[in-house]
């Protein structure tokens, strides 16, 4: 994983108070599996390895939740981003559907069971989430995709009026989806209290230790880092919007997309009262979609697209706070005094994407906005299959490595498209005449 972007402080990184130093790899190592990436999918398949009784090291270019990880929203969406099960089912056959549907429905659920027993603080709340519809043509496929859904035990109910209004706190909505499982954590500090119970459990953990070379000699694999080196049978590449050249093809099978967010400090009772009063996660329909959350101590949090430019820097957080008065007017604009962002990997069918290129290589990515769970199934997953699980019997298929069609001409014209989602998403809305 390269450390490339400019990023800004989070306000996750203020609350959590002081960095997690991990040391740096110095000299040569050996273990039975070797994780490349600190982020929710390494530290989890990293902790199942331990646990399992199997050396484990990990490494990172930065630190534990430096990327993605512990920069997203937080938020806790049990549903995959895919036109529901029958669509799921065209996409990786009947097996892998059904198993793709129970995994991401009950993956709420299994994190916040997993933060309990491990005693996690991240502020670990599951008050629901709220999908609402930007427009008419959009709560008609909504609804048609949770009829799939709750036939398959999705807890999900339709709110629609002054019933939705009074749930959100915000008149730009009319319809929309309650999922009562959802919920939300501080991410940064759930990547944190992930590396601590992998430590605890045997497992290695180190920063700024980027791999700059990945190469198999003999029955091994070794990895490459500026002040070090690690040996082992089997390599879980868990890089996923930061992935580089380690893996040829692998950053050319997803397009890299920034969310990014904007913060609050703890605002008056009276201003945010009416704000999500029941404590649920938002997100909308949109293609440019937003995401937001009240705190327990009145912050709010916003989130949505970003664009990164050359030297690495992030914008795109002035639209935000112009959104966001749109939706929430009780907020003014001097109150958003945080924002920051990060990247994660989009694929092209909108699924996680599992690969085993080569022997004692795995590779597992691409949750498209829902990462904060299925990142957790993933790692899980790939620990199973260094521990001998077989491919036929994993939650994901294990697939050949693609590259996204088109991607050239997307990463040439993301800035284009996403002005045109805009347009598209505020015509839809009827705000455009």
């Amino acid at each position: 994983m390269t450390n490339t972007a400019s990023h800004a402080p989070s306000l996750w990184a203020d609350l959590s108070g002081a960095e997690m130093q991990s040391p740096t790899l110095e000299d040569t190592h050996t273990c039975d599996a070797l994780v490349i990436g600190a982020g929710f999918t390494g530290l989890r398949a990293a902790l199942s390895l331990a646990e399992a009784g199997s050396s484990v090291i990990v490494l990172d270019a930065g630190d534990v939740g430096w990327g993605a990880s512990g920069r997203n929203g937080g938020q806790v969406n049990p549903m995959l981003p895919v036109n529901g099960p029958a669509h799921l089912e065209k996409l990786v056959g009947s097996t892998f559907a059904d198993r793709l549907t129970e995994a991401s429905l009950g993956s709420a659920d299994a994190l916040f069971s997993f933060i309990q027993d491990y005693q996690i603080e991240c502020g670990a709340r599951q008050n629901g989430w709220l999908r609402v519809d930007h427009c008419a043509k959009a709560a008609a496929t909504s609804q048609a995709n949770v009829a799939g859904w709750i036939k398959h035990g999705a807890d999900m109910q339709i709110v629609e009026g002054d019933e939705l209004r009074k749930l959100t706190g915000s008149d730009a909505y009319d319809s929309g989806v309650l999922t009562t499982r959802g919920g939300a954590v501080q991410p940064l500090a759930l990547a944190k209290g992930i590396a601590r119970v992998a430590r605890a459990a045997g497992a290695k953990i180190y920063g700024q230790s980027e791999v700059t070379k990945l190469t198999r000699k003999d029955s091994l694999w070794e990895a490459a880092t500026p002040n070090g080196s690690v040996r082992a049978p089997w390599v879980i590449l868990a890089t996923n919007g930061y992935s580089g050249s380690l893996l040829p093809g692998l950053k050319q099978s997803f397009l890299p997309v920034t969310p990014i967010q904007i913060a609050t400090d703890p605002l008056p009772d009276a201003q945010i009262e009416a704000i999500l009063p029941g404590g649920q996660t938002i997100s909308d329909t949109r293609r440019v979609i937003m995401y937001a959350r009240r705190e327990p101590d009145n912050r709010m949090v916003f989130g949505g697209h970003g664009r990164v430019h050359a030297d690495g820097s992030i914008s795109g957080h002035d639209w935000l706070m112009k959104d966001a008065a749109r939706i929430f007017p009780q907020i003014k604009r001097d109150d958003w005094v945080y924002r920051w962002g990060g990247h994660i990997a989009v694929t092209q069918d909108r699924l996680p994407h599992l690969h085993e290129p080569e022997k004692g290589l795995i590779a597992g990515f691409g949750y498209n906005g829902r990462g904060v769970a299925m990142s957790q199934i993933m790692g899980q997953t790939m620990a199973a299959r260094v521990l001998g699980a077989d491919p036929s019997t994993l939650v994901f298929p294990t697939t050949k490595l693609r590259n996204m069609p088109f991607r050239r001409i997307q990463m040439m014209g993301k800035s284009t498209a996403v002005r045109w989602w805009k347009l598209r998403d505020a015509w839809e809305a009827g705000r455009v005449s």
